[in-house]
C-alpha cells in the first residue's frame, strides 16, 4: 500500500506539470497499471474482495449457528448463547475443526444484523410521557422500596417526580393530578407502557380496553391517551432515560425522610432546580424551553380528579370492612351494610348512603387491623364486659388519668361503675381528647367524679362559662348536716372563769 504522499506526488506529476503517465512510471518506478491507478483515485482505496473469503470448514456449520441464534430470541436474556459456547457446541457436537475467532466474527455479524434501527422522533410542545421506576429509601426510618412515577415533557425535557409506597391505581392517578397541578396545564396527549393500571386488555387489532380508573381519569382531564408497543420501551425513550436520571441524580445515594411527604417535597424542588439546567445539544435551559410546553398546555379544569380507587364492600359482623387485605373499622350501626370504600395513597374513606362513616390511614402492611376506638364505644357500652378484651381498645394511647378514674368509679360503684366509665369514653365521640382529660382531671380534684359532673365540666369548658354541679347526683359522696348557729353555742368559746365573775 502505497501512502499518501506519493499519491499526491505523482499525480501533481501527471496533472500539474502535464507529463505522461509513462513517464511518471519511469521517474517514480512504478508500473504503469499503479500510475494509472494513482491517477483514478485520489487516496489510496484500499484492498478489495472480488468475493467474500471462503469458511471452508465452518461453511457447513452456518445453518447451525443461524438456528441457535434464532431459538435465543425465545429464550431468556441471562440463558442465551456466547460466542465461546456456540463454539463449543459445534466442536463437541458436530466435530467442527476450525479456529474461535472466525466462529465469533460471523457470530457478531448476525447479532448485530438482527439488531432494531430506530426512526428519529420530533417531539412538539404540549405533549407528555409517564412511567414508573423503583428506588430503595429510608422512609420514616424503614428501609423499603419505593415507587416513582414520572411525566416527561419531551419538547423541553421538563420532569416531575412523585415518589409512592407501591405502583397502585390511586398513586397513578394521584401522581396525574399532582403532575398536572405542577405544570400549570393539561398535556395534548400521553403516552405510556402497557401497564394494567391503565389498560385492561389488549386487544388484537392493537386497539386498548381501558380501566376503569383511567377511563375515569381521561374523561375528567380531557386529553388524548397513547400507548407504546408491548415490550418496547424506545417508543417513550424520553420518559425511560428520565426514570434513569432521577434514580441516578435524585436517588443517589439513598435518600433518607421522614415521610413520603416530606420527601416528595424534596423531589419537587430538584424538578423545579433541574429546568435551570441544559439538556442535550440545546443552548437554552430546560426552564427556557418549557415557555414552548406551557404555552401548548390546555387550561385545568375548576376541580381536580378525586384521585383515589374506588371499591365496592360490605361491613361485617364485626363492624370491619375489607381494603386490599386489610380491615378498617367503622361504627357498630353500619353492620352487614353495602359500603363504597375510596382508597388514597395515605388515606381509606368508607362512604355509606353517600356519607362519609369512616377515615382511616392508609397501611400498606398485609392482613392488617386498623380500627378507630370509639366506633366500638356504643356497643361495648351495652356488653361492658368486653371493655377489657375489645381488639379496638387494645392499643387505645388514653392519658394516664382515664384509668385513675375507672379505678375510683370501680371502687365506690362496683360494676355499675365500669357502665359509667364507658360513658365517660363515649364523650370522645363528641368532644375533643384535650377536652375530656381536662374534665375527668377537675371532677377527680372536686371529689366528683362521674359521668355527668364530667360531661358539666367538659361543657362548661367548650362554652367557657363556669360548671354548675348538682352534687345531689353523686349519692356516694359523704352527707354533711349543716345547723343554723344560735347565741348559746357562743358560751362554749367563753372561758369557764369568766362566767364565774360575770
Amino acid at each position: 500500500m502505497f501512502a499518501v504522499e506519493v499519491y499526491a506526488a505523482v499525480r501533481c506529476f501527471v496533472f500539474v506539470e502535464g507529463k505522461s503517465q509513462r513517464e511518471a512510471a519511469r521517474v517514480f518506478g512504478l508500473s504503469r497499471d499503479t500510475v494509472a491507478k494513482m491517477c483514478r483515485f485520489s487516496l489510496p482505496p484500499g484492498y478489495t474482495r472480488a468475493k467474500p473469503a471462503g469458511k471452508p470448514k465452518l461453511g457447513p456449520l452456518l445453518p447451525v449457528i443461524d438456528a441457535i441464534l434464532l431459538e435465543d430470541r425465545r429464550a431468556p436474556v441471562k440463558q442465551r448463547h456466547s460466542a465461546k459456547r456456540i463454539f463449543e457446541r459445534l466442536r463437541d457436537e458436530h466435530g467442527y475443526g476450525g479456529g474461535y475467532t472466525v466462529v465469533k466474527d460471523y457470530v457478531r455479524l448476525c447479532r448485530a444484523r438482527g439488531r432494531e434501527t430506530f426512526v428519529p422522533l420530533a417531539h412538539p410542545p404540549g405533549h407528555a410521557q409517564v412511567d414508573f421506576g423503583e428506588a430503595i429509601g429510608v422512609i420514616g426510618g424503614v428501609r423499603q422500596k419505593m415507587h416513582f412515577m414520572c411525566m416527561d415533557l419531551p419538547q423541553s425535557d421538563a420532569c416531575f417526580v412523585k415518589a409512592f409506597p407501591r405502583e397502585t391505581t390511586e398513586a397513578f392517578l394521584d401522581g396525574h393530578v399532582s403532575a398536572f397541578e405542577f405544570f400549570g396545564g393539561i398535556p395534548q396527549s400521553i403516552l405510556y407502557d402497557n401497564t394494567s393500571i391503565a389498560v385492561a386488555k389488549t386487544l388484537g387489532d392493537g386497539k386498548r380496553e381501558r380501566t376503569r380508573a383511567f377511563t375515569e381519569l381521561v374523561s375528567h382531564y380531557l386529553f388524548q391517551d397513547r400507548f407504546g408497543r408491548p415490550g418496547k420501551g424506545n417508543d417513550k425513550g424520553k420518559v425511560e432515560g428520565l426514570v434513569k436520571n432521577a434514580r441516578a441524580k435524585f436517588m443517589t445515594p439513598i435518600p433518607h425522610a421522614p415521610s413520603y411527604d416530606a420527601y416528595n417535597a424534596v423531589l419537587l424542588e430538584r424538578c423545579r432546580a433541574r429546568q435551570g439546567e441544559r439538556a442535550g445539544r440545546y443552548p437554552e435551559t430546560i426552564g427556557e424551553r418549557l415557555v414552548a410546553d406551557v404555552a401548548a398546555l390546555r387550561r385545568l379544569p375548576p376541580v381536580p380528579l378525586e384521585p383515589c380507587e374506588k371499591r365496592s364492600a360490605r361491613v361485617s359482623s364485626t363492624a370491619l370492612v375489607r381494603y386490599r387485605t386489610n380491615d378498617y373499622s367503622v361504627p357498630t350501626r353500619y353492620g352487614f351494610q353495602s359500603v363504597m370504600v375510596k382508597g388514597f395513597v395515605d388515606e381509606v374513606v368508607i362512604i355509606c348512603g353517600g356519607e362519609e362513616i369512616a377515615r382511616h390511614a392508609r397501611s400498606y402492611d398485609t392482613a392488617a387491623f386498623i380500627a378507630n376506638p370509639l366506633h366500638y364505644l356504643a356497643l361495648i357500652e351495652t356488653k361492658p364486659n368486653a371493655l377489657d378484651q375489645a381488639a379496638a381498645l387494645q392499643n387505645w394511647a388514653l392519658p394516664e388519668v382515664f384509668q385513675h378514674l375507672r379505678h375510683l368509679l370501680e371502687v365506690r360503684m362496683g360494676n355499675k361503675g365500669k357502665r359509667e366509665f364507658i360513658q365517660v369514653l363515649r364523650l370522645l365521640e363528641a368532644m375533643p381528647m384535650e377536652v375530656v382529660t381536662f374534665a375527668a382531671t377537675q371532677a377527680i380534684l372536686l371529689g366528683v367524679a362521674g359521668f355527668d359532673a364530667i360531661k358539666q365540666i367538659a361543657l362548661a369548658r367548650i362554652e367557657r362559662r363556669p360548671a354548675r354541679l348538682d352534687l345531689a347526683a353523686y349519692p356516694h359522696l359523704p352527707k354533711m348536716d349543716v345547723k343554723v348557729t344560735r347565741p348559746a353555742d357562743y358560751a362554749a368559746l367563753v372561758p369557764q372563769t369568766a362566767q364565774v365573775i360575770a
